[in-house]
């Protein structure tokens, strides 16, 4: 019989020793070297391939910073799970969105497991998060698209689905893909699609998912929200919403800065999931970076969309500011 070892590749291997030698046993890299009769630099290697194939897994624990204050206030103000990213204030949003999503994508990982299902909600900041994904190997577990990403300019789909593809490759996931458009021109022309088995059976995975991962959606972001910016409203549907005080979205589905959705016009025409069926999933992970998200993220919380908060450090602290 074949050793089950032989079918887990060399470096493979190579790199879980030196992972346990380093972390476990607090060998240092030149120990390590000795040990494994290669060179430092070699095991500086197999210890980020450790990490980035999910090999190990690393948590901070710090229970007396700023961090952990600012958590608490978000639990205790809003209910929500914090997780504080630091980063410097004077950054450019664009990388202050990078390096929220690279914290993201690893602890997306603690969220999501085997038999589990995954609602995505394309958008500028999940996009960011698809990127640095750590892979984890699961069973049975299902990626589903929350939103159409279609429109009068393209169908969207090469856009949702590479981010989708990013997923479900990363975790082993089969992918549930939602081929509507982003917004409908006609409510009833939704109702009747919505009718149709087809789609019916995607809209019944997304009332059944256990995770929901979305960005918020803002006009006023330095780093445009996708929506806003890849032909997907009209003049029209713009000054819909300042008539209806919108603040922002989530999975293009529109809000109030009181959490309320009712009475708002664009909605009846959005593909994506009622804010009570997003309530649904047991746990709702929003990633946000950027003081210009923080009215979208204060309707969100108002909403009681979120249980875990993945944001940047200087937003945290606006956010707890009265």
């Amino acid at each position: 019989m074949t050793d089950a070892t032989q079918t887990v590749p060399e470096k493979t291997r190579d790199a879980i020793k030196a992972a346990h030698l380093y972390y476990m046993q607090d060998l240092t890299m030149e120990a390590i070297a000795r040990e494994l009769h290669t060179s430092r630099s070699s095991v500086s290697r197999l210890l980020s391939f450790a990490r980035d194939k999910g090999l190990v897994s690393i948590k901070i624990r710090s229970p007396h910073d700023r961090a952990s204050e600012l958590n608490e206030e978000l639990m205790s103000r809003f209910g929500v799970a914090g997780h504080i990213v630091p980063v410097p204030d004077q950054i450019s949003d664009i990388d202050r969105l990078e390096r929220v999503a690279v914290s993201a994508a690893r602890i997306l990982d603690q969220f999501f497991d085997s038999n589990m299902t995954l609602g995505i909600a394309w958008g500028s900041t999940v996009s960011a998060v698809s990127r640095y994904l750590v892979p984890k190997a699961m069973h049975n577990s299902q990626i589903v698209q929350l939103n159409g990403a279609g429109n009068n300019r393209t169908s969207g789909i090469l856009y949702a689905s590479e981010i989708l593809r990013k997923f479900g490759d990363a975790f082993g996931a089969h992918v549930e893909q939602f081929p509507v458009p982003a917004f409908f021109d006609d409510p009833a022309t939704k109702a009747a699609l919505w009718r149709e088995r087809s789609t019916s059976r995607v809209l019944e995975i997304q009332r059944s998912m256990d995770v929901a991962l979305f960005g918020v959606g803002s006009p006023l972001a330095q780093v445009p929200s996708h929506v806003y910016m890849g032909g997907y409203l009209e003049p029209d549907d713009y000054a819909s919403l300042e008539r209806d005080g919108v603040v922002g979205d989530v999975a293009t589905v529109f809000y109030r800065l009181d959490g309320s959705s009712d009475g708002i016009a664009l909605n009846e025409r959005a593909s994506g999931p009622d804010l009570a069926v997003l309530r649904r999933a047991a746990r709702r992970v929003c990633v946000a970076s950027g003081i210009s998200k923080l009215q979208s993220l204060r309707g969100a919380l108002a909403a009681r969309l979120v249980t875990d908060l993945i944001v940047d450090e200087g937003t945290a602290r606006a956010l707890v500011q009265d």
